[in-house]
């Protein structure tokens, strides 16, 4: 574990990119071998818009890196934060807890707001107006979203006292395990469920990207599945019934357009309905 968190606290920004590149790779390969859906759009066209939000949540995050690792260090320093307030604990156990708390803060408590404050689904809106979910669906995210998605992050590195090798960590499986979730994949359902007590399987988290209520406002975890069933937030439906979108914005060709998505959080309000499937 030790030279885990040694490697990940010198990451280089090659490695990091490897990781991102690779993980949509390998599941785009995968989704032509066992695709959960075997719809025929055009992937590389859906996949246009969606590598753009990518490039803008790179942006977005690069510049702002230096306020996690100066925060961290002064966690750190100062001996602040959840983790560093326990009594003494395994090195595994150490980084165990800070990846799930990052989790928590960074991860699930910033989607449940973005579904529950107004502004901020308008925002989240453009990751779920996507009518064909793909690997390539994880970094769809307006770039007001990267913003608000790095502030709750931020917060969480203050408030667990994460330090960095912890954080790169927990950003590493984020990527990875969104990409994963996101991928249109059919796994033997039996191993699906198995993993849905552990993370965020594929059809736990497509049940998230069901187009009307209360499936919309369920399943928000990115990398661990237990915060959802620890507070109530946990739902399934059968994969067969799943339809990608959201009502109350059907366009799909607008939906599929980066000057259409720019523009969506900027869209008046509409309530959304609710329905059964």
């Amino acid at each position: 574990m030790e030279q885990i968190i040694t490697y990940f606290e010198n990451i280089p920004p090659l490695h990091r990119t490897l990781i991102l590149v690779g993980g949509i790779t390998f599941f785009w390969i995968l989704e032509g071998i066992v695709p959960l859906f075997s719809v025929k759009y055009k992937k590389w066209r859906h996949a246009m818009p969606n590598f753009f939000f990518t490039l803008t949540t790179i942006l977005v995050n690069f510049p702002l890196a230096f306020l996690l690792l100066q925060t961290s260090d002064w966690a750190v320093q100062n001996d602040f934060g959840i983790i560093n307030w326990l009594p003494e604990m395994p090195l595994w156990l150490y980084v165990v807890l800070g990846v799930m708390l990052l989790d928590l803060i960074g991860a699930y408590t910033a989607h449940w707001v973005e579904h529950k404050v107004k502004p901020f689904w308008m925002i989240h809106l453009v990751h779920h107006t996507d009518h064909n979910v793909d690997t390539t669906t994880a970094n769809r995210h307006h770039p007001l979203e990267s913003l608000i998605r790095y502030v709750f992050t931020l917060f969480g590195v203050f408030i667990v006292g994460a330090p960095i090798g912890i954080i790169m960590l927990y950003q590493s499986l984020s990527v990875v395990l969104s990409q994963f979730n996101h991928a249109n994949i059919r796994l033997p359902k039996k191993v699906d469920n198995a993993l849905s007590w552990v993370i965020v399987s594929p059809d736990m988290h497509k049940v998230h990207h069901h187009y009307v209520l209360p499936y919309t406002d369920s399943n928000y975890g990115n990398i661990f599945s237990i915060w959802d069933r620890l507070f109530g937030t946990y739902m399934k439906l059968d994969p067969e019934k799943i339809v990608y979108g959201v009502d109350t914005f059907p366009d799909e060709r607008e939906n599929s357009s980066v000057w259409g998505l720019l523009k969506q959080p900027f869209h008046k309000y509409r309530k959304p309905t609710t329905g059964q499937s």
